[in-house]
């Protein structure tokens, strides 16, 4: 079921609102562009500045708009375990097929920690948990022992892996039962996690190319791997400059560039640089998106 390209969806605004126009129009342009699964609330959706009451909002308006063609992992993770089970609770309410559970920031819990957290979260609300590993947002890495004892709670499914060791990816693998599902959380290591077992990405890039992120990860699974390799070294240029500053303020500043949405971010994230911005602008118009 959670497998393939699922989009990071970005939370559009606009006069410091959340665009519900066009994030009814994201939706299905996703749809239309074969994205498997649709995230919002995550990183991308910059979830850490929407107050409760829009943080709810948008996993409605996503799961009311894809009206149950493709699922929904609604982002609902927090560094407080209350909060996390009350998004939780909300986002199973409100329709969501999956939650995506980053690990808490800031805190810097224990493996231990770690464990009772998610464990917490899975007891209280009957959803399925993919986990997120990322290290460099959250200030503490997931280890694989620890996603081993994790794996063997019935509805935590799988995990988002940002750590950037796929020595770790692999470890995870191993460790973990059949079933729990190795997700990229880097777009510039999807086909390389897919080749060690990994059954999709949650990208980022898949913003504005759906159909390229969608395409490469079904030749990968049909066996293509000469198309998938080909369509892996064609967006890479394009991922590296997703990243040239902090996500999602590349993404949001490529998509004001295509006129897919108004790309206002919230204080802390601040408009590009001009020096990077020439940078995303160049790798726009090499990839004829612009």
């Amino acid at each position: 079921m959670f497998k393939g390209s699922m989009v990071a969806l970005v939370t559009p605004f606009k006069d410091g609102k959340v665009d519900e126009k066009a994030l009814k129009e994201l939706v299905e342009f996703h749809i239309k562009g074969g994205t498997s699964a649709l995230v919002p609330c995550g990183t991308t959706g910059e979830s850490a500045t929407l107050n409760y009451q829009e943080h709810d909002k948008v996993i409605e308006l996503t799961v009311q708009s894809a009206k149950g063609r493709i699922p929904v992992i609604a982002g609902t993770g927090s560094n407080s375990t209350e909060e996390a089970i009350m998004l939780t609770d909300h986002a199973k309410k409100s329709g969501a097929d999956a939650s995506l559970q980053v690990s808490p920031y800031y805190n810097r819990p224990t493996q231990k920690g770690l464990y009772l957290h998610f464990k917490a979260i899975a007891e209280a609300v009957d959803i399925p948990i993919i986990l997120y590993n990322i290290a460099s947002r959250t200030g503490v890495n997931i280890e694989p022992e620890t996603f081993a004892k994790l794996a063997e709670i019935k509805n935590i499914v799988g995990v988002k892996e940002a750590s950037g060791s796929l020595e770790q990816m692999a470890r995870i693998r191993k460790s973990c039962p059949k079933g729990f599902l190795l997700i990229s959380g880097d777009d510039a290591l999807t086909l390389p996690v897919l080749s060690i077992g990994g059954v999709g990405i949650i990208s980022v890039v898949a913003n504005i190319i759906p159909r390229d992120v969608a395409d490469m990860c079904a030749a990968f699974e049909k066996g293509d791997i000469k198309k998938a390799e080909s369509l892996h070294y064609k967006m890479l240029p394009l991922v590296k400059a997703m990243f040239v500053e902090t996500n999602p303020i590349p993404v949001k500043t490529a998509m004001g560039l295509m006129k897919m949405i108004d790309p206002q971010m919230r204080l802390p994230l601040c408009e590009m640089l001009p020096e990077n911005r020439e940078k995303l602008v160049k790798a726009l118009k090499d990839y004829k998106l612009i």
